[in-house]
């Protein structure tokens, strides 16, 4: 809900004078701590009646006859918000993370988005009321507001201490993409590579060595006495069995998260066309960014503006029934979208892009290519066969199941449990 709509809200049932200026100060933070029921009711601007195409996560759909379809994928999306009343961090820690956990939240639904990808498939739909499938229900609790959950907010808060920020303390693009990075490891269960490019960079031959360890790149081939040593007793290779379709390409599902700056305090107009670019891939997972101190997760665009989901609203923490079923009605988002103008979006942003398979990873590259020859659009990063010479080792935190933890690792890799 924007600011004016809560002062239209404050006049209806208070029809006095105009508040005096303390009052603006109040009435901006409950805008940002406004409960989920406050937004049933609340008022939303509609999405635009334009013929300009609404591109969606790499999905294209016309604002004039798909509007329901819209809406119906926008509120497919999990939508994590800030929340109260779950189990202190760390034990004595906060309870909740009104007014600081932002970027934390952001950083869990672009991850979410790959986890849905990954399991489910970039075409499925959630449908209110209904009895989710195995997998949806096994991502989301994997999001639960408590210090067990892989991707909870106390693991996210708790390794971020390790990235030199205190429990508490607001993150940037870049720090929540290398805690994200971290936790990955531990789950066993999607088994994904997630790489975060620095230096605006993308290592074409980096990512692939991570996503594929079994394969010796000196020599162009299969490196068969490493392939020994990760087969199980059924002659897979570990991590590579449980892939179904997958099996045969060998090939860890990829999430690619690139930090970037577009500019000093302001986005610089000739990366916006790049942009607005990235939602059009079907890799896309969208941008975690926002304004000063206030991150949003931008899903796509329409024209000059972005189409974002919102955190900042408090909801109660909610814990999974007996059956392990969890009540998802308030991870989704069921009014229309948040949109802005791409030229109030801060310069500092994390891109991030989800290649199930090597096919997927090498049209992504071509598209890449393709864009940076566009002269309309400044390429916003740059894209490398190898390392160069001069760079450092690849990050060792880009862990491969046949890998193992250092004691310097190890401790950095702590899950918090």
């Amino acid at each position: 809900m924007g600011f004016h709509a809560i002062i239209d809200f404050f006049y209806f049932f208070f029809p006095l004078p105009p508040p005096p200026p303390t009052m603006y100060l109040l009435i901006l933070y409950m805008s940002a701590t406004l409960t989920y029921d406050t937004l049933l009711f609340g008022e939303f601007e509609e999405f635009p009646e334009t013929a300009d195409p609404v591109w969606i996560l790499g999905k294209e759909f016309s604002a004039l006859t798909e509007r329901d379809e819209i809406l119906s994928d926008i509120s497919s999306r999990l939508w994590f918000t800030y929340r109260k009343n779950f189990p202190p961090i760390g034990g004595t820690g906060p309870t909740s993370d009104t007014g600081w956990g932002c970027m934390l939240r952001c950083g869990q639904m672009i991850l979410a988005e790959a986890l849905l990808c990954r399991h489910l498939g970039r075409d499925w739909r959630w449908q209110r009321g209904q009895r989710q499938r195995e997998e949806y229900v096994s991502i989301l609790n994997a999001f639960i507001d408590k210090k067990d959950s892989y991707y909870s907010i106390h693991q996210i808060a708790q390794m971020g201490v390790g990235e030199g920020k205190s429990i508490g303390q607001w993150y940037g693009p870049n720090t929540v993409a290398q805690v994200l990075k971290k936790l990955s490891v531990f789950d066993s269960w999607s088994r994904m590579a997630v790489h975060v490019a620095m230096d605006n960079t993308v290592v074409i031959e980096e990512i692939k060595r991570l996503c594929m360890p079994w394969l010796d790149f000196a020599g162009g081939a299969c490196a068969e006495a490493d392939l020994e040593g990760e087969r199980g007793l059924n002659g897979c290779l570990e991590g590579a069995c449980a892939m179904g379709v997958e099996e045969t390409v060998l090939w860890k599902p990829l999430v690619l998260l690139i930090p970037l700056r577009l500019g000093l305090s302001d986005i610089n107009e000739a990366y916006m066309e790049t942009l607005k670019h990235c939602f059009m891939f079907p890799q896309s997972l969208g941008v975690i960014g926002g304004k000063p101190n206030s991150a949003h997760y931008f899903i796509g665009f329409v024209g000059e503006e972005l189409i974002y989901l919102d955190p900042h609203t408090t909801q109660p923490a909610v814990e999974p029934s007996d059956d392990g079923q969890v009540p998802d009605d308030t991870y989704h988002c069921q009014h229309p979208p948040c949109r802005m103008n791409i030229r109030e979006l801060d310069p500092s942003i994390a891109v991030g892009f989800f290649c199930r398979t090597e096919e997927d990873f090498d049209e992504w590259c071509t598209r890449i290519r393709k864009l940076s020859c566009n002269r309309d659009a400044l390429p916003m990063f740059e894209l490398v066969d190898s390392q160069p010479s001069h760079y450092a080792n690849a990050d060792v935190l880009n862990l491969t199941p046949g890998q193992c933890l250092t004691p310097q690792t190890t401790k950095t890799y702590q899950l918090h449990i």
